[in-house]
């Protein structure tokens, strides 16, 4: 079985701290075989993190959650842009009208740059407060993002995400660069839209008020318009400003003039501004991004520091024994160091705590097959793991005895065992004194196909499992 493929830096340290908050809420994971191969991996104890969480986020399903989250994510975010996109078209439409009646220039402005306005100011007053949750259309994408996933740890996956900004100086950036980037569709949608009707249909520009002067107006027209000229957008002529108070018709280059000076101010205030924020967003979103690491400090992290970087490997040794209550190991054949350049691209058969009256190793074992022993102490079960962590098998033979009752831990030491191999199989010995009953082969049968095991893996005696392990038929 192979290994998931590595994520890019923030996705790992996203994946950890998926897992982390979910050993918070439901207890640690089982993960005596991912600190195992951790600490044959990175030297760091941040890498070490990281290499925990991705073995255990490939097992527990959470990598393929945390895809499945980024992919409505990005769903949610194109809905949202759609949605921008027609309400920016709505508000240029509603702006203009129909071409029946004059356009006040200034309620198009304030139709067309009000609440942009509004909103791009309370952005820039965020900076005041130390962001703590997503705002704005962040937060909106942030609600519709939650709505596709689904599953008892759906919701930790845009919590940890939240966490890993925050840690990061991030959160501000990513939800404002989310809430700008919408902005600046719905702003270019109305742009377009304002070129498109104002060059296949005619419209008549005014500006219409009681208690102010035409000076204040000609005033106003001037202020708004001199950042777009900068820009080559130009400003109507005085004369043409005092002249629009819908007091008398005005001749077809004066209405050009205003929609040049319209688009301008559109142009210049509504979508430049947006385009320079979202840009700056994006940037120090990629910038926090590289400043991501792990806090071995958070709880969760700091009970794994002396798992994945002892500092001593204890021998279990205190004192000597005297030879009474000296311990006796029946070890079998134990893997030793140089036995891994051997293992490598090898088939391997391995038993399970076989009793003696089944022979070991078989004595028609085909040339090629490196025996890994009869695996009858917990010291052998982990030299083998060791081994198998740093070494490959393209086929894995694991021969138990059908007589006994296959308890949690042997499936437990069999799942971990064939996930290190391109394939495996388990081979079931009858034995001959006494046979296996029925019942038991059928329990063996049953608890290894719902570990997860095709029926197809698990051998008898009569199917030659030595033949299938030498050429990988049979």
């Amino acid at each position: 079985m192979t290994a998931p493929q590595t994520s890019p830096a923030w996705q790992a340290h996203w994946l950890a701290e998926t897992i982390r908050l979910r050993e918070e809420h439901w207890g640690p994971l089982e993960d005596a075989d991912a600190i195992r191969q951790a600490r044959n991996g990175p030297d760091t104890l941040q890498g070490r993190i990281v290499q925990r969480a991705h073995l255990l986020g490939h097992r527990e399903g959470l990598t393929e959650l945390i895809v499945r989250w980024r992919q409505g994510a990005f769903i949610s975010l194109l809905l949202l842009l759609l949605i921008a996109v027609l309400a920016g078209v709505g508000s240029a439409a509603g702006a203009l009208g129909d071409g029946a009646r004059p356009v006040n220039v200034l309620w198009a402005i304030g139709a067309l740059l009000g609440l942009h306005l509004l909103t791009f100011v309370l952005w820039l007053a965020s900076f005041l407060v130390r962001p703590s949750h997503a705002t704005g259309l962040g937060s909106l994408w942030l609600w519709a993002t939650r709505k596709f996933a689904r599953g008892p740890d759906a919701a930790l996956v845009p919590q940890a995400l939240m966490n890993l900004l925050a840690r990061a100086g991030a959160l501000r950036w990513l939800f404002g660069g989310i809430s700008h980037s919408l902005w600046l569709a719905g702003l270019l949608a109305a742009l377009v839209t304002l070129l498109v009707m104002l060059s296949t249909a005619s419209y008549r520009f005014v500006w219409a008020t009681t208690l102010l002067q035409p000076d204040t107006f000609v005033f106003l027209t001037r202020a708004l318009g001199w950042l777009p000229a900068q820009f080559g957008f130009a400003i109507p002529a005085e004369e043409i400003v005092r002249a629009s108070d819908n007091s008398q018709p005005l001749p077809a280059i004066a209405q050009a003039q205003w929609s040049v000076w319209l688009i301008g101010v559109i142009a210049i205030y509504g979508v430049l501004p947006r385009l320079l924020v979202w840009l700056l967003c994006l940037i120090q979103t990629v910038r926090a991004q590289r400043r991501l690491q792990i806090d071995p400090a958070l709880p969760g992290y700091a009970a794994l520091r002396d798992r994945l970087l002892p500092v001593v490997q204890s021998s279990g040794i205190d004192r000597p024994v005297d030879p009474l209550h000296q311990p006796h190991v029946n070890a079998g054949r134990l893997i030793d160091q140089g036995a891994l350049d051997q293992l490598n691209n090898q088939p391997l058969l391995v038993g399970l705590e076989l009793p003696g009256d089944l022979a070991w190793p078989p004595t028609d074992l085909p040339d090629g097959v490196y025996d890994g022993g009869n695996l009858d102490s917990r010291q052998q079960r982990n030299r083998l793991l060791d081994a198998l962590a740093l070494a490959t098998t393209p086929r894995l033979l694991i021969a138990c005895d059908a007589r006994q009752t296959p308890d949690r831990g042997t499936l437990g030491l069999i799942a971990a065992l064939a996930d290190k191999a391109g394939q495996a199989r388990v081979w079931l010995c009858a034995g001959s004194d006494p046979a296996p009953s029925p019942e038991r082969l059928q329990t063996w049968q049953d608890r290894l196909t719902a570990a997860g095991m095709a029926a197809t893996d698990i051998l008898r005696d009569a199917d030659q499992p030595l033949r299938w392990l030498e050429t990988g038929h049979g």
